[in-house]
C-alpha cells in the first residue's frame, strides 16, 4: 500500500480529532457532573432518567407538598376540635350548677349568660380557616360556617337572602317538652291585681302538661296559613329502593295543610272558640285544647303535634310506615337571617330561590328522567347525606381525607338547647316576679284582712306554678347535660378520626421520605458520574492528546524526498 503525506496528514488530524472529541466529553461530563447532555449521548440512560425524573417528581410533589399541606390542614383542625371539646366541657359544668334547685332566676340568667358565650365561641370555632380556606365547610372553602353578619329582611336589598329548607329527621326528632299552664297569673302584679275583686287564678287550674314537638334547626321562620311548611314521610323500603334505583324516593304526606295551625307564641290566650280563625291562642293551650291538630310557631320553630294527632301519625302501633329507619321532611321557607346563624347549605339539602329565575340548589342528587324524550337530567333530595370529603393525593393511587364537615361536631342542636333554656329562663322569671309580688302584698296585709283569704289563693296558685317552672327548668337543664354530653362524644369522635387520619399521614410521610431518597440514589447512579473515575480519564487523555501532537509534529516534519 502507497502512503503518501497527505494520508499521514489526514490519519493524524483524524485521529486527533477523536481525542479531542474525547477530551471535550470527558470535560463536559465534569463541568455538568452528568453521564449525557443530549439522548443520543445514551439512549438507555436516557429513557431511564425520564422515568426516574418523572418518578423523582412526583413523590417530591407528594411529599414536600401535598402530605405537608394535608398535615397543615389535620393539625389545624384538631387543634379547633379540641378548642370545641374543652368549650363542651366547660358548658356541662355550667349545666350542673344550672340544674341546682336553690338557684333563682338571677342565677340561672348567669348561667345561661355564660352558656350562651360559649355557644357563641362553639361556633366561631367552627369558622376556623387554613390559608384562607374554612376547614369546616366541605367544598365550599370560601364559605364560612355561620353568617357573619345580619342580613336585610327587605327583598329589594341586594343582600336579601330566601332558602327553601329541606330538614330530613326521623321519629327520634319528635320529643316531648313540659308547658305549665299558669292561666290569668299571667300579668299580676301589685298594680295590676286587687284581693278584693277575687281570686286570680286558683290551684286546681294550674296545670302542668306534656306536648309532643317537633323543633326545626331554626327560628323566625317564614310561614302563616297560606304557606304552611310541609311534613312528608319516606318509608324504609322506599329509602332502600330509591337507594339502588338513584332516583328520586317516594313521599307521602304525615301532616296534610289541614293538621296544621300557624300560631304565633305572642298571642294572647283565647279558648273560648276552637277555631283559630274567629280567635286568636296560645299554641301550647291551642294543641292541648284540640289534641287532633299541630300548630307551627314561626318565631321559636316548633311543630307542637297534638296527643290524638301524634298516636294516629307518629305512633307505630296505629302507623306501619312509622319504623325507625322513615325518613321526616319538614320543608320550610327562611329569610330572617342574623350574625352567627348556621348557613344551611352546609347542613341540609336547600335552595337559594332569593331569584326565582336562577334558583341555586345545594345538597341535591342527579338523575335521568326517561319520562322524557330525549331522557332529561334532573335533581332531587337524596335520602343519605352528600358528602363533601376533601382528599389530597399523598402516593401512588393513595389518597387522604383531610377535613371534618361541619355536622360531624356543630350540630344545631347546641344552638337550639340554649334557646330552649332562654325561653324557659323568661317563663321562671315572669312567675317569680308574680310570686315577688304577692309576697310582698301579703306582708303589707293583715290575715284577718276580708281579701286576704283571696290573696293567699292566689299566692297559693303562683307557688304551685313557680314549683312547676322550676322543676321543669331543672329537667331542661339535666336533659342538656345529656346532650351537650352526646355532643362531647360526637366531637371526641372527630378528634379521634382526625388523629387517626394524622397517623396514617405520618406513616405515609415516613415512607414517602424513604422512596425520595431510594429514587434519588437511582437517580444518581444513572445520570451522576464518578468524578474520581472521570477525573483519571479526563488527565489521561490530556497526555494521550498532548502526545499526539508532539508525535504528528514529528513525523510531518519528515517527506517523501527524505527517504529516496
Amino acid at each position: 500500500m502507497r502512503m503518501t503525506n497527505k494520508i499521514m496528514q489526514n490519519n493524524s488530524l483524524y485521529n486527533i480529532n477523536n481525542n479531542k472529541e474525547l477530551t471535550d466529553k470527558l470535560s463536559t461530563q465534569m463541568s455538568t457532573k452528568k453521564k449525557i447532555t443530549r439522548p443520543s449521548d445514551d439512549p438507555v440512560i436516557a429513557i431511564r432518567a425520564l422515568r426516574l425524573r418523572s418518578d423523582v417528581s412526583q413523590i417530591t410533589q407528594f411529599f414536600e407538598k401535598n402530605a405537608k399541606d394535608a398535615e397543615s390542614w389535620l393539625k389545624v383542625t384538631g387543634d379547633a376540635l379540641e378548642t370545641t371539646s374543652e368549650i363542651l366541657k366547660s358548658m356541662v359544668g355550667l349545666c350542673t350548677q344550672g340544674a341546682v334547685k336553690d338557684f333563682d332566676s338571677s342565677n340561672v340568667a348567669i348561667v345561661i349568660a355564660q352558656l350562651r358565650e360559649l355557644k357563641e365561641e362553639f361556633y366561631s370555632t367552627g369558622n376556623v380557616d387554613y390559608a384562607g380556606r374554612y376547614m369546616f365547610t366541605g367544598y365550599r372553602t370560601d364559605t364560612p360556617l355561620t353568617f357573619i353578619e345580619n342580613l336585610p329582611e327587605d327583598a329589594n336589598n341586594p343582600d336579601y337572602r330566601k332558602y327553601s329548607i329541606t330538614e330530613q329527621l326521623d321519629i327520634s326528632s319528635v320529643d316531648t317538652i313540659n308547658y305549665t299552664n299558669i292561666g290569668t297569673l299571667k300579668g299580676v302584679s301589685k298594680e295590676s291585681y286587687n284581693p278584693g275583686n277575687g281570686i286570680a287564678e286558683e290551684e286546681k287550674d294550674i296545670t302542668n302538661s306534656d306536648i309532643y314537638r317537633i323543633r326545626l334547626s331554626y327560628d323566625n321562620i317564614k310561614t302563616d296559613n297560606a304557606n304552611k311548611p310541609t311534613v312528608k314521610i319516606i318509608t324504609e323500603a322506599d329509602k332502600k329502593a330509591a337507594a339502588i334505583s338513584g332516583t328520586p324516593p317516594t313521599e307521602t304526606d304525615l301532616l296534610t295543610a289541614g293538621d296544621i295551625e300557624v300560631i304565633s307564641s305572642t298571642v294572647v290566650t283565647d279558648t273560648s272558640d276552637a277555631n283559630p280563625a274567629n280567635h286568636t291562642y296560645n299554641p301550647y293551650d291551642y294543641v292541648l285544647k284540640n289534641p287532633g291538630k299541630a300548630v307551627m310557631i314561626p318565631e321559636t320553630g316548633e311543630i307542637l303535634i297534638g296527643a290524638d294527632l301524634y298516636d294516629a301519625k307518629f305512633n307505630s302501633a296505629n302507623n306501619p310506615d312509622m319504623t325507625p329507619g322513615a325518613e321526616i321532611r319538614v320543608s320550610y321557607e327562611k329569610d330572617n337571617w342574623k350574625k352567627g346563624d348556621m348557613r344551611p347549605e352546609h347542613y341540609f339539602a336547600c335552595s337559594n330561590i332569593t331569584d326565582a329565575a336562577n334558583v341555586i340548589e345545594y345538597n341535591h342528587a342527579e338523575y335521568e328522567d326517561t319520562a322524557t324524550n330525549p331522557p332529561t337530567k334532573k335533581t332531587y333530595i337524596p335520602c343519605d347525606r352528600v358528602t363533601q370529603f376533601l382528599e389530597y393525593d399523598v402516593g401512588y393511587n393513595q389518597k387522604i381525607r383531610v377535613n371534618t364537615t361541619a355536622n360531624e361536631v356543630f350540630t344545631m342542636d347546641m344552638d337550639r338547647n340554649i334557646d330552649d333554656m332562654e325561653n324557659a329562663l323568661s317563663k321562671l322569671k315572669e312567675i317569680e316576679a308574680v310570686k315577688t309580688d304577692l309576697e310582698r302584698m301579703m306582708e303589707t296585709m293583715d290575715e284577718d284582712h276580708p281579701d286576704y283569704a283571696n290573696l293567699k289563693a292566689t299566692y297559693d296558685a303562683a307557688e304551685k306554678a313557680h314549683t312547676y317552672v322550676r322543676e321543669n327548668m331543672q329537667k331542661m337543664f339535666e336533659g342538656l347535660i345529656t346532650k351537650t354530653q352526646k355532643i362531647s362524644d360526637s366531637t371526641s369522635l372527630a378528634i379521634t378520626d382526625n388523629g387517626t387520619r394524622a397517623s396514617r399521614l405520618d406513616l405515609i410521610s415516613n415512607r414517602l421520605m424513604t422512596q425520595k431518597s431510594t429514587f434519588e440514589t437511582l437517580q444518581s447512579a444513572n445520570e451522576d458520574i464518578d468524578v474520581t473515575e472521570v477525573t483519571v480519564k479526563l488527565t489521561s487523555m490530556e497526555y494521550s492528546y498532548q502526545s499526539a501532537l508532539l508525535a504528528t509534529g514529528k513525523i510531518l516534519q519528515n517527506s517523501l524526498m527524505n527517504y529516496i
